[in-house]
């Protein structure tokens, strides 16, 4: 007889045919499940413990997949849509991540009726293109006024930790931010910068208009405020220079060892002499300053900063025009920036230089506050999506009917286009209506309201008015107009939730076979 060929070690595991789709299947499935409590304003939070006990409390999608220890593939590759969403829109995970779950439910039950997954990734293709059709139809013809974005940021934050403060306003401060650096060369998501402190209520957020970094003045005596700032920043430490050879000096009487002191002290107040006769009012130094330099620079009313780091040396570069020096020879006017103010705030036991109006690039500072640093973390999250999604109206297609509305639109035009589309490939693209109507009824569920019930209620006055979506009230939810409400969404959201959604299903289902190693 013929000798069996083994091509895999003997620790390999390989899980093939349907098996291998079911266990798929089952693990994007679970991952939908432990985001879908979160989805919409009365979504829940979870709290999140690693192994080291750090605790995490948040309903944002994303940190809670990133935060999940999860190794099955098929699951890894939902957090992976998240991941993109985050990182391409800034909001939507959870969207996205319970629309997997969904379309993967959907498909488990058409493969059970002997619908072959080619078939299924085909129709659900085409639906994403259909989905893509309705949320163009959807996009509003207003102008992007301060309002609009507002309600667009205002949405975002909606059931997320906002502290003792309500969302419209943390939203009216995401929109001072961006307009303030709207008309600025480069990309305004780039100029708008987020600063968490604990130690205040969040009512104490504002918009900085600069940056803000942790660093304090490197003496005592140097002065915690200058206006009309001229800057350097230096990548260089200011102490005795040493040669590159090891070399040994011989001092034999008290008049030599008068002189090395003198000789080294005249090179250390040389630095404070150099950057005072340039004009420089303010020091970033990357490296250590010796105790006699900072001495001298506070003795000529500089204001130094000693080991910066070297993100904030480049923003500080960046805002205020000043070049990264490697030395302070041959410096010159042209290697200097400025800045109307820099000051210098105590906030607890920390120090915070505040560099306020910077000549070379307009820059913002969130500065959020919150009383304790789980509080000012989810409230961190709140606001970076409050951001982005505000700077994806601008820059990505306008806005559309939020509360599910949208949702219930595509869900109703991809229903409808299915009946001109023969074969099996209909039932997937009606299997995807089906999926995207889950939303909606999820936050129905979520914001106590019968799920079925609204979903009736919701194509009902989509089909009358055009516009339907779950509207919170108190303990519950009603259907109406989203617009009424103020509740609209980025489309690019909507768009990268769909495709990424869909990209990710369609691969998974077409895995048959799955071979690990032990």
């Amino acid at each position: 007889m013929q000798q069996p060929l083994y091509i895999l070690s003997e620790d390999s595991d390989r899980t093939r045919g349907r098996a291998a789709q079911d266990s798929n299947v089952a693990a994007g499935k679970a991952v939908a499940e432990a985001v879908r409590t979160t989805l919409g304003p009365r979504g829940m939070d979870k709290m999140l413990v690693d192994s080291t006990g750090d605790v995490v409390v948040t309903n944002d999608g994303a940190t809670i997949l990133n935060e999940m220890d999860i190794d099955h593939p098929a699951a890894q590759m939902i957090v992976e849509v998240a991941e993109s969403q985050e990182e391409v829109v800034g909001d939507g995970t959870t969207t996205a991540a319970v629309l997997v779950g969904e379309l993967l439910a959907r498909a488990e039950d058409l493969v059970d009726d002997d619908i072959h997954p080619t078939v299924i990734v085909e129709g659900y293709a085409e639906a994403a293109r259909l989905a893509n059709e309705a949320i163009e139809a959807s996009v509003l013809d207003e102008n992007l006024d301060d309002d609009l974005l507002a309600s667009v940021a205002e949405s975002s934050m909606t059931g997320k930790g906002t502290g003792d403060v309500a969302a419209t306003h943390l939203a009216e401060l995401v929109v001072q931010a961006v307009r303030a650096v709207e008309d600025a060369d480069g990309e305004i998501r780039d100029r708008i910068h987020i600063h968490p402190r604990a130690g205040a209520a969040s009512s104490a957020t504002e918009v900085v208009d600069g940056v803000v970094v942790d660093e304090e003045p490197a003496h005592d005596g140097m002065p915690r405020e200058v206006e009309d700032a001229t800057v350097a920043i230096l990548d260089a430490k200011l102490e005795v220079r040493q040669g590159d050879v090891d070399a040994e000096y011989s001092i034999s009487s008290v008049e030599g060892l008068n002189a090395a002191i003198e000789a080294e002290d005249a090179e250390l107040r040389g630095y404070a002499e150099t950057l005072s006769e340039a004009g420089v009012d303010v020091l970033f130094c990357r490296k250590k300053i010796d105790d006699r330099v900072e001495g001298y620079l506070a003795d000529a009313g500089i204001l130094a900063f000693e080991s910066v780091g070297s993100s904030d040396a480049s923003e500080v570069a960046r805002v205020t025009g000043a070049k990264r020096l490697g030395t302070l020879d041959d410096l010159e006017e042209s290697d200097l920036g400025h800045v109307e103010s820099i000051s210098i705030e105590r906030y607890g036991e920390d120090e915070l230089a505040f560099i306020r109006g910077g000549d070379a690039a307009e820059a913002v500072t969130l500065f959020v506050r919150g009383t304790t640093e789980h509080v000012v973390d989810e409230l961190e999250r709140a606001m970076n999506d409050a951001v982005d999604v505000v700077v994806a109206a601008l820059d990505d297609g306008g806005v559309v009917p939020g509360a599910g509305a949208t949702e219930i639109a595509i869900a109703a035009h991809v229903r409808d286009a299915s009946a001109g589309v023969e074969g099996r490939k209909q039932l997937a693209i009606e299997a995807f209506a089906d999926a995207v109507d889950a939303l909606p009824r999820t936050l129905a569920e979520n914001t106590g309201a019968d799920p079925i019930d609204t979903l009736v209620d919701l194509r009902a006055l989509h089909d009358r008015e055009g516009r339907a979506g779950v509207i919170a009230e108190g303990r519950t939810a009603h259907v109406g107009d989203p617009l009424e409400a103020g509740i609209v969404d980025p489309a690019a959201v909507k768009r990268e939730a769909v495709e990424s959604a869909t990209e990710a299903t369609t691969m998974i289902l077409r895995i048959d076979d799955v071979i690990s190693a032990e």
